[in-house]
């Protein structure tokens, strides 16, 4: 009995020792595995920011920071500190999925035929086929399919501010007439400025604590400037304003387009020197100038006093039978009926109770088709009849005289400077308060 206990002992603890050995071969077997596929593993995209209902991913930060990189890469423009760069370029895929957002909440959107369009022009300006410019952005990383979202989201962006802060931008004469007479005053309507812009932001009814920390920012700016660092790279810094990443640059502006603050500053600036700080209720401001012209000639403009006979085409009137009618006019003018009285008769255009005076015309004033077949006629001559848009036309060139325009197209350019100063006031009150209304949760900040 003794010795079968025994046996039994043996046989039991040889079962125990074979289970030990199984489950340590299964450890190393998994772990081998696990070793061998380590290096195919990939990191899971993470959230970096949440914006209301949408979410901004690691990998679309690090996408749009490659494609800010290449462009800065390209200019030759020294590029900022990574978490800086991180920072700035975050705070512009928050603003940019804020307005995306709202203009889906209204309804805005941007069809697939006018998507396509915008592409094509685009691929054509750089003299490419489709298929060419596909493989070109591919060639830099580009997939057309990304391509085409961030087009179609800089079309809807564009559309929102029209709609939501352009549109309602209005500029009366009297403030054209006080543009003006400041400009007079001052002799100021000859000036244009090429200069870069640093926007050192400050709360609209900050605490003195933060107009300190923006004022010491703005300083620090300034030294930088002063030691040398580009004005790309330290906009790309510091700067608050909506151009920060592309260095700040306002390109060429005249004098009625900036602040009186601006204007001040600049006048007595060399070009490449750099402002000393501004303050204004945006916070502070630094100005580079880049380079300054003026001149004072007057825009002297050639006007052609016309008249036209039109027949439309619509859906009662056909092409071909809007020709056959105004053939038929044409050959009762040659025949020496009078314009003016055929023109009361048959013509389908506001102007026909006067006989079809246009009046004095400018260039640019009427459709190409129209224009070029006015151009070539001498005083007196009739043309032959001319397909618009529009429809068919006669026209008759009475007379043609050269015109100073001066004032009216300083009128003109005062009411579109006014206006480009105002809406770019407004759109950036209307982001801080898109942004002021929002939940934004930032999930990266340790690393800024």
């Amino acid at each position: 009995m003794r010795t079968l206990i025994k046996h039994i002992v043996i046989k039991h603890s040889a079962i125990k020792h074979a289970i030990q050995f199984i489950l340590l071969a299964s450890v190393l077997f998994i772990g081998n595995q696990f070793n061998a596929q380590a290096a195919d593993i990939v990191k899971l995209d993470r959230i970096v920011a949440i914006v209301d209902q949408t979410v901004i991913t690691e990998q679309e930060l690090e996408s749009r920071i490659a494609t800010v990189t290449a462009q800065f890469k390209k200019q030759g423009t020294e590029l900022p500190e990574e978490s800086v760069l991180r920072k700035q370029i975050l705070e512009r895929l928050i603003t940019d999925t804020l307005q995306i957002q709202y203009a889906a909440q209204i309804g805005l959107k941007v069809d697939d035929n006018q998507l396509d369009k915008t592409v094509e022009r685009i691929a054509d300006q750089n003299n490419l086929t489709l298929t060419e410019f596909s493989e070109a952005l591919a060639k830099d990383g580009i997939s057309m399919r990304k391509f085409r979202a961030d087009i179609r989201n800089e079309i809807t962006v564009a559309r929102l501010r029209e709609r939501e802060v352009d549109g309602r931008v209005n500029v009366s004469e009297s403030e054209i007439d006080n543009y003006l007479t400041s400009q007079a005053s001052l002799n100021e309507n000859t000036d244009e400025f090429e200069i870069s812009h640093i926007l050192i932001r400050t709360p609209e009814e900050g605490a003195t604590e933060d107009i300190q920390k923006a004022k010491a920012k703005v300083d620090e700016a300034l030294s930088q400037l002063n030691s040398g660092v580009s004005f790309a790279k330290v906009s790309a810094s510091f700067s608050d304003a909506p151009n920060a990443l592309e260095g700040g640059s306002l390109g060429w502006k005249k004098g009625s387009q900036m602040p009186a603050l601006f204007l001040d500053a600049l006048k007595n600036m060399q070009a490449g020197e750099v402002s000393a700080p501004l303050r204004s209720p945006n916070g502070f401001h630094l100005l580079k100038l880049t380079n300054k012209r003026g001149g004072n000639s007057p825009l002297v403009i050639q006007q052609t006093h016309a008249r036209h006979i039109l027949i439309k085409i619509t859906e009662v009137m056909s092409d071909k039978e809007a020709e056959t009618k105004i053939d038929a006019i044409k050959e009762r003018l040659d025949n020496g009926e009078k314009f003016e009285v055929l023109a009361r008769q048959f013509s389908e255009d506001s102007t026909a109770s006067n006989g079809g005076d246009l009046n004095w015309v400018n260039p640019g004033d009427t459709v190409p088709p129209f224009e070029n077949a006015m151009n070539a006629l001498k005083d007196g001559q009739i043309s032959a009849p001319v397909r618009s848009q529009f429809g068919w036309h006669i026209i008759q060139v009475m007379e043609r005289r050269s015109q100073d325009m001066s004032k009216e197209s300083a009128r003109l350019k005062a009411r579109q400077e006014i206006r480009a100063r105002k809406a770019d006031e407004a759109y950036q009150d209307w982001i801080r308060e898109l942004r002021d209304r929002a939940y934004v949760e930032l999930r990266l900040e340790d690393k800024f």
